[in-house]
């Protein structure tokens, strides 16, 4: 048996080539949104593949089961601030994964397409805004810390991601609230929010 340490980091190694570049597709619509889908469809050919998308899924529940057997195994043992930072982000960054999956497979499973669209969607309908800014930034934030404790070398380096992880975490929100670029989100996109 794979010791859930080791399942945790594989599975970490294959979720983080896939998160450079979703986060990459992200600051991607700091050029506008046009230049978010153009990005968007092209990775899609890549990570769309059944076989690659299986292996992700996969990853994203093997990364969130391992971590959070971790989480509740080393409850008793965890001393120092490093060690709680990387719990508590690796503990919220399941909780996001968990809903962010579920919602975007919910949402294709409904015909939506998944695009920028669908992500912004609740920061532009109220009182949604309150749940998916913190949501969003929180996410951002918390896998940035997450990835700078995985590295264990140091304070300094978890400090330089968590700082990173702001200020990508702010304009990835602000940008998917229109603070940056123009966005008009679609009304089938905001109806499932508005209740229309």
């Amino acid at each position: 048996m794979i010791a859930p340490r080791r399942l945790h980091r594989a599975a970490g190694a294959v979720l983080a080539v896939f998160l450079v570049v979703h986060v990459a597709n992200h600051l991607a619509a700091l050029a506008g949104v046009d230049a978010h889908v153009r990005f968007m469809d092209a990775t899609r050919r890549v990570y769309r593949q059944p076989v690659v998308e299986a292996v992700l899924l996969a990853c994203v529940v093997l990364q969130a089961a391992s971590g959070l057997r971790m989480l509740w195994t080393g409850r008793q043992r965890r001393r120092g601030v490093l060690a709680w930072l990387q719990a508590g982000s690796g503990a919220y960054v399941a909780l996001f994964l968990a809903i962010h999956v579920a919602a975007v497979l919910a949402g294709r499973a409904g015909g939506l397409d998944t695009n920028f669209h669908f992500a912004a969607a609740g920061l532009h309908v109220w009182p949604f805004v309150l749940f998916f800014a913190p949501y969003y930034f929180l996410a951002g934030a918390a896998l940035f810390v997450h990835v700078g404790c995985a590295l264990r070398r140091g304070r300094a380096v978890v400090a330089g991601f968590a700082c990173a992880g702001l200020v990508v975490a702010g304009l990835l929100v602000a940008t998917l609230m229109g603070q940056i670029v123009p966005v008009e989100i679609p009304a089938r996109y905001l109806a499932t929010f508005a209740g229309q």
